[in-house]
């Protein structure tokens, strides 16, 4: 069971966080590099968060909502 875990640990030491372990050593060469990729996700955070308050205003312009309660039938 020890050979198991210790296989996944270097699974991910070795192999899924290698990208990671790039990113942190180049952060001593440049900064922006280094963070290049939070700047991807922002962007994307941005660009959904518009798309989602134009799908608002276009369901509240169009009075589309369903305000109205439907019974509980128990």
């Amino acid at each position: 069971m020890n050979e198991f875990f210790n296989g996944i640990a270097w699974l991910f030491e070795e192999v899924l966080l290698k990208p990671l372990d790039w990113l942190r050593s180049l952060e001593l060469d440049t900064w922006w590099g280094a963070n290049a990729i939070n700047f991807v996700f922002i962007i994307i955070g941005m660009i959904a968060f518009a798309y989602w308050c134009k799908q608002l205003k276009i369901f509240q312009d169009a009075d589309d909502e369903n305000t109205r309660s439907k019974p509980y039938l128990g």
